[in-house]
């Protein structure tokens, strides 16, 4: 952002300058560089107000910005989350609305959005609005919106669906352990404990470990009732990340479990 605004703040000088020999015209150029300028600062401090839970803060800088950069789709959807943290929900979904007129294939306004329509039960048009994100060559985390879309599908009871967005998921991102969690919890819900376990090996041949593919490892070893990769997978957690709170799950069930 404060690139874009030295840019723009060379342009304006410039405009200014040729305006100035001119013998008019100025005053407004002026006047149009300080109110982005005075939006941008406000944007910047309302997310940080927003980001430390300060919502009273937030919405004062917020609000501001869009008074004065009324057309700035970073600001409008900033303020869609901060109504919904404060659950006035119809502004909420009004400045997502604006927000998305004025840049309606922003990734992260498409992915914000459906997240805020998942959550208050839409949940066809938040698929449809997180699959948008994932499609566009700008979005950096496709499989992220792949795996909402599956999240949300599976709140709804709809699993089958859901299973499709995780795998969407993993075939953009193999080593991405959220969707193979939910493919796996998937797999246990469905009493499928020997695929839910072939599914966490497959992983690991292929990737590191991890704190979290370990401890969904253990859980399917657990649930197939195979004790070697059970305790395989306590050990390597134990040993290599003892300290995470995965490992401590694992050691709170082991001792639960002792007679």
């Amino acid at each position: 952002m404060s690139a874009r605004l030295a840019v723009r703040g060379s342009a304006c000088a410039i405009v200014l300058l040729l305006a100035a020999c001119a013998g008019g015209g100025g005053g407004s150029n002026q006047r149009v560089a300080s109110s982005a300028a005075a939006a941008a600062a406000n944007l910047q401090l309302g997310a940080a107000y927003l980001q430390q839970g300060d919502l009273p803060l937030a919405k004062e800088k917020l609000e501001r910005a869009a008074s004065q950069s009324p057309r700035d789709a970073q600001v409008r959807g900033l303020l869609a989350m901060l109504y919904q943290r404060m659950g006035d929900n119809a502004r909420a979904e009004a400045a997502f609305r604006d927000a998305l007129q004025i840049a309606p294939k922003d990734p992260d306004l498409l992915n914000n959005y459906a997240v805020y329509l998942c959550s208050h039960g839409k949940l066809d048009e938040g698929v449809s609005r997180f699959e948008q994100a994932a499609v566009n060559p700008l979005y950096r985390t496709p499989w992220a919106a792949y795996t909402n879309a599956g999240v949300c599908l599976r709140g709804a009871g709809r699993a089958a669906e859901a299973r499709k967005r995780f795998d969407m998921a993993m075939q953009v991102r193999p080593d991405y352990v959220e969707a193979i969690r939910q493919l796996v919890d998937l797999d246990l819900a469905e009493n499928h404990a020997p695929a839910a376990l072939a599914r966490v090996q497959a992983y690991l041949n292929a990737n590191p470990a991890n704190p979290d593919i370990l401890l969904i490892g253990w859980r399917a070893a657990t649930a197939a009732q195979d004790k070697i990769a059970a305790v395989r997978y306590a050990f390597q957690l134990q040993t290599e990340f003892g300290d995470t709170e995965q490992a401590r799950n694992v050691r709170n069930a082991s001792q639960a479990q002792r007679p």
